[in-house]
């Protein structure tokens, strides 16, 4: 039945098309001579047309003017038709100036021939697509619910048109800030104004929604645009970011509310995309810790610049597994390889980098979560943090993969916390493998030296043991909201801002540089908590929000990443270099040492040995010290309180 019906269509289409053929070329004679034919003429017409008619079919059929569907004509049918037609109308014209001793045909009949031609052919097939959208959308079109769309742009018209079909929907009116668009019509939906009149026109209209189509516009401008329209108490929906429809992943017109992490992201990266092509395309990219958050973005970022292979190494089966099934790898150019093992396994990870030779190394594996870290697990952080950190490092070193990058915290920038000493430890053993690097001489069989650079950074939104998931299941659940501290505050930025700049960090390195990234201004966890109630559809008196204490090893403000007073500026705006002390291969042969022998030793006393090792770390040690149930005590009495 579908092939019959397919024969019957492309039978019609053809049939069409042809007599559009004969109708052009019998109305450009008619035009010529207005209409009255000399009967000499009518005999040329008729002559010629045995010869214009199988061309242009040809013509057609051979530059697949046919492999689109009416219903969905679009300007890219129009184009090949006028390629077609216009190609057509050479072919004739050189013909009929070969025969001119044979036949005449007026000049002004190839003329107007192809003008007719196209006006009929695109014409039908517009009207067919126009009646259609009427049949199947027209009598819902004034029934959907008004909505106003923020944003005057290529995503905002996306955004009509697709609403257009749409029963849900219906855009009374588009705001944007340019002020030569407010009054005009933008595929029939007029600019009513700027977007602070959303006031106005929100009442005009009775909306209940409002659409923000500005995905590319500063990050300062949307969250201004969604706190306006929650003080008008509006739903604010958005379209998808930049990146997710450039990518492809999604279309404009999947729609949804605004989220926290919405107002908490910042504007693209700007990255050196010819650098970063020199540094990946082509190339073995190796990814330790790729099932984390961190690390299956990177894997994510790194597969844009086309790597002729990209190892994704994590301890992890599962995780290895759901990065394998996000990726896609049946339909990606470059060669996925996933493989398990632990980083601290020096034969393994050894072998791995011998077998596959990476030029870049992205090493993101490492304990990160503080309170677990801070308790019943110091020497599992130190070893795998910073055991870790040097078996792939000195593995890199060993074979002479030519870069090394180490994804580090900004936790490491004066640590409170075992973990933040660890990822600091971990930067001073590749420093110390560099200034090793760099007094040794390369040994013959070696390509090149190791080039090892460190990057900062503070929290990403959506990563594993993100605050936001947690407050957003406690909102769910009918509340409260916990939060550590009513002063706390933190950080923020995106998983894909946070693996861009990465990868820019480690482009710019030139060996023994820890960057630290600019995280913009600091988040009150709060004022944070309070959006989140608010973009959830209900009040401040809905949700209560209590304060329970820090937990171990928490610092109630993160340490400023981009101070100029302890970094250095680069050419990249986001991107700074530390100011911080150097060690030498000794030194981290003596630290791997005592961590080797820590296995069986007390947690209080390692905790009162890392500053020996470590001279910026300061520990809390209330744990260690202090009876839980006496703590207990003390953090209810000081730091218990409720608001509603």
């Amino acid at each position: 039945m579908n092939n019959l019906l397919k024969t019957y269509r492309a039978f019609f289409v053809l049939s069409h098309d042809a007599v559009a053929v004969v109708l052009a070329w019998g109305l450009a004679y008619s035009l010529r001579f207005n209409f009255t034919i000399p009967p000499q003429f009518v005999t040329t017409m008729m002559e010629t047309l045995l010869f214009v008619l199988p061309v242009h079919m040809l013509v057609f059929m051979a530059l697949g003017l046919y492999k689109g569907v009416w219903r969905f004509a679009s300007v890219l049918d129009l184009k090949r038709i006028v390629s077609a037609v216009g190609l057509t109308a050479l072919v004739v014209t050189a013909a009929f100036f070969m025969a001119r001793g044979f036949l005449v045909v007026p000049r002004s009949v190839l003329i107007l021939n192809p003008i007719l031609l196209v006006m009929m052919m695109g014409g039908s097939r517009f009207a067919y697509r126009t009646w259609r959208e009427y049949d199947d959308f027209g009598a819902s079109l004034k029934q959907g619910e008004p909505v106003i769309v923020l944003g005057a742009g290529d995503a905002a018209i996306t955004l009509v048109k697709d609403l257009a079909r749409s029963s849900k929907w219906r855009v009374v009116g588009l705001l944007d800030d340019d002020k030569h668009l407010i009054g005009r019509e933008l595929v029939g939906v007029k600019v009513l104004g700027n977007i602070d009149s959303l006031p106005t026109h929100a009442k005009q209209f009775a909306i209940q929604h409002v659409i923000l189509a500005m995905p590319s516009a500063k990050h300062e401008r949307r969250k201004k645009a969604v706190a306006l329209v929650n003080t008008l108490g509006l739903v604010a929906l958005t379209v998808p970011a930049i990146d997710d429809l450039i990518s492809g992943k999604v279309r404009v017109s999947q729609i949804r509310r605004v989220d926290v992490e919405d107002l908490l992201g910042r504007d693209v990266v700007a990255l050196d995309n010819a650098g970063l092509q020199a540094l990946i395309g082509g190339k073995v990219a190796f990814v330790s810790g790729a099932g984390g958050s961190i690390g299956a973005e990177l894997c994510r970022q790194i597969i844009k610049f086309n790597p002729k292979t990209l190892v994704c190494f994590d301890i992890s089966e599962f995780a290895l597994y759901a990065l394998e099934q996000s990726l896609e790898t049946n339909q990606l150019e470059a060669n996925i390889i996933c493989v398990t093992g632990d980083v601290k396994n020096a034969p393994r990870v050894l072998s791995l980098l011998k077998l596959y030779a990476p030029e870049v190394v992205f090493h993101a594996a490492a304990y990160k979560h503080v309170p677990m870290m801070e308790n019943h697990n110091v020497f599992e952080a130190l070893n795998n943090n910073v055991i870790g950190t040097y078996t792939i490092a000195n593995a890199c070193k060993t074979l002479g993969v030519p870069k090394f990058v180490l994804i580090s915290t900004d936790k490491a920038v004066n640590p409170t916390n075992v973990m933040g000493a660890s990822k600091r430890l971990a930067e001073m053993v590749c420093q110390g493998l560099h200034a090793d690097n760099a007094k040794t001489k390369l040994k013959s069989e070696l390509k090149s030296k190791t080039t090892f650079v460190m990057v900062r950074f503070g929290n990403v939104l959506g990563s594993s043991g993100s605050v936001i998931p947690k407050f957003k299941a406690q909102i769910a659940a009918g509340g409260p909201i916990t939060i550590t501290h009513p002063e706390i505050t933190r950080y923020f930025m995106s998983i894909p801002e946070a693996a861009q700049l990465v990868m820019q960090a480690g482009l710019m390195g030139q060996g023994g540089d820890i960057f630290v990234l600019d995280m913009g201004e600091p988040v009150k966890i709060v004022n944070l908590a309070e959006d989140m109630i608010r973009l959830s559809g209900l009040n401040l008196d809905d949700i209560a929000i209590e304060f329970v204490g820090l937990r171990p090893g928490e610092k109630l403000y993160e340490e400023l990443l981009a101070d100029d007073e302890h970094t250095l500026p680069t050419p990249h705006p986001k991107l700074r270099i530390a100011n911080a002390r150097s060690v030498d291969a000794v030194w981290v042969n003596n630290l791997l040492a005592w961590i080797s022998g820590l296995q069986n030793t007390p947690e209080l006393q390692i905790k009162q040995a890392l500053p020996s090792w470590v001279e910026e770390y300061s520990p809390q040690l209330m744990d260690a010290i202090v009876p839980s149930a006496i703590k207990s005590d003390i953090v209810s009495e000081q730091s218990n309180i409720t608001i509603h």
